[in-house]
């Protein structure tokens, strides 16, 4: 890619910040062979734990350095961790020269036993105020909705003691949304302020999905450096699922312009997608202990639980729903009625399902529709639309994508296509422009500035609500749209073969009757000719007439075979 035309995402997306070479200052860092414990990586820090530097451990074993009954719980929780999965809290002991109590955890990858140390603060709880249990029960039974997420907010913050708690969601355009927050009064409120996809770029939403929370007790802290910084097969080491790796540069530099000087985040993934995050701030440095972060860990994971649920449990009624549309077609069809008669009867239903301002069927010459639909120049560049995606279900929530018209009369913006063939063919669902009034925390379009190596992006350094009016887009169809309208696709198109193959054989048959017909009919004037010189010329002339009406009989009947509507 060349680095001048790329755009403020792909620079973002290109940043390798699992490949930081560096972790947190609030801890210690030492990986090991396994299964031998030869230190093969130690974080440049080390020496205030151990009283030896990172030189001074490479290349000796741990069991020099600690108890063995540390390494007998490190290695007992291995067998219960798969490699390349987080970090997991294994115990909390005295290590070290000086017996500092620590937190510990641990994970496997790149043939590595990766041990995180983590010293308690002095003064500092390591239980928090509540329990998981005792979140859990406060919002167990509701619905995730604006009072299942606030009070999921409050109770973080509560838990926690950030300054402010937002559940921050995902759109279908991955830019995100503050939908609920708790925050201290003296605070400015973020509910309801958008945020641009590039401010966590896919890279980040990828690792956010690897490691469940994440924390920055500081955000001007300085990175301590990992030696060596590379694996011993030469690449770089990969931090991916650290807990304590040092973050992004230009995310550090994005909290501290927000006023942010701590936060952490949790994240809410529901069908194996990162759907939101919980995400907390604090306006000076905080460090929550390990445990506190390991209740707000599960209780996030109960969240992500109830999303999950929730909108599996939805798309599973509307699929259900989907289906018994299927039967009811292929009941109808199977009576040896055509698609194209059965289909209009449940475009009402279609809309529904899809929640849909108007539906279109085109089959052969049938057009019928219902609710609004376009027409027109734009009926002609939907069929051509519709064509090029031929086989297949299709959408946009974008006007510009399949009309040329600036401001339609007819108002739409989004369609979805179940499209059957290059010919325009399928059924058309679509959805009316929203007009939205967008508040973005900043103006969402980020600059790039240059540096000593290349082009980067330069972090907001305005928060100010910055409002855009947004024209010409619908609201926009869901996975769960795509995945009705697929079934919905499926079925549709088997009828339409099956109905296709069904007019051809009933022309073909009834073409091949007509030939077996007149060839009958030829054979027996061929008789009556035959037998016509036995005649006298009254006979002649009565057999004449009676030929001259069975051929007028015969023109007609051929004439009704071949009409259009024969077929």
């Amino acid at each position: 890619m060349n680095i001048a035309n790329a755009t403020d995402a792909e620079i973002c997306a290109r940043e390798p910040i699992h490949l930081s070479g560096a972790i947190q200052p609030h801890g210690y860092l030492v990986s090991c062979s396994w299964p031998d414990w030869t230190v093969r990586h130690a974080s440049a820090n080390v020496a205030d734990l151990f009283d030896q530097t990172p030189a001074q451990l490479l290349g000796t074993s741990l069991r020099e350095h600690v108890d063995e009954s540390i390494l007998e719980a490190i290695a007992d929780a291995l067998r219960f961790i798969e490699p390349g999965l987080a970090a997991q809290r294994v115990a909390t002991t005295n290590i070290g020269g000086h017996g500092a109590l620590c937190d510990i955890s641990t994970h496997l990858h790149q043939g590595l036993v990766h041990i995180e140390i983590e010293p308690q603060q002095p003064g500092t709880d390591n239980v928090g105020p509540l329990t998981a249990n005792a979140m859990i029960g406060r919002i167990a039974g509701q619905d995730p909705g604006p009072a299942f997420f606030q009070q999921v907010a409050a109770l973080v913050r509560e838990l926690t003691g950030y300054d402010r708690v937002m559940v921050y969601r995902f759109r279908p355009d991955e830019a995100g949304e503050v939908i609920a927050e708790d925050h201290a009064d003296d605070m400015e409120p973020y509910f309801g302020l958008r945020y641009p996809a590039s401010d966590i770029p896919v890279q980040a939403r990828h690792l956010y999905l690897m490691n469940r929370l994440r924390v920055i007790p500081d955000s001007g802290y300085a990175p301590v450096p990992i030696e060596p910084p590379r694996h011993a097969g030469g690449a770089s080491l990969d931090l991916s699922h650290h807990a304590l790796r040092s973050v992004s540069p230009v995310h550090l530099e994005y909290l501290r312009n927000m006023g942010v000087g701590a936060s952490m985040s949790i994240s809410i993934v529901s069908g194996g997608r990162l759907w939101g995050l919980i995400a907390c701030h604090h306006r000076v440095a905080r460090l929550v202990p390990p445990g506190i972060r390991a209740t707000a860990d599960l209780f996030g994971m109960y969240v992500s639980m109830r999303v999950a649920g929730h909108e599996q449990a939805t798309a599973m009624a509307l699929y259900d729903q989907s289906q018994q549309l299927g039967d009811v077609l292929r009941e109808a069809t199977q009576k040896g009625r055509a698609l194209a008669d059965v289909l209009p009867t449940y475009l009402r239903v279609i809309a529904k399902l899809l929640d849909a301002d108007g539906v279109m069927m085109l089959l052969g010459n049938r057009q019928l529709s219902i609710g609004t639909v376009p027409g027109g120049e734009s009926f002609s560049e939907l069929c051509a639309w519709g064509a090029a995606r031929a086989g297949a279900v299709a959408s946009t929530h974008l006007r510009e994508d399949w009309r040329s018209q600036e401001r339609p009369a007819d108002g739409l913006a989004g369609v979805l296509a179940m499209a059957f063939g290059r010919d325009g063919d399928g059924v058309y669902c679509f959805r009316k422009e929203q007009v939205e009034e967008v508040t973005w925390a900043g103006h969402p379009h980020k600059a790039t500035v240059p540096t000593d190596d290349g082009l980067r992006i330069a972090p907001r350094r305005s928060f100010a609500a910055w409002r855009e009016t947004v024209r010409g887009q619908s609201v926009p169809w869901s996975d769960g749209d795509r995945r009705i309208a697929e079934r919905l696709y499926d079925v549709l198109i088997d009828l339409h073969r099956r109905s296709t193959v069904n007019a051809e054989e009933q022309f073909a048959l009834r073409q091949r009757q007509h030939v077996r017909d007149e060839s009958e009919r030829l054979s027996r004037l061929a008789a009556i000719l035959g037998d016509m010189q036995h005649l006298d010329d009254e006979q002649t002339r009565r057999l004449a007439e009676r030929i001259g009406e069975l051929e007028q009989h015969l023109r007609g009947i051929t004439g009704a075979m071949l009409a259009p509507d024969a077929a």
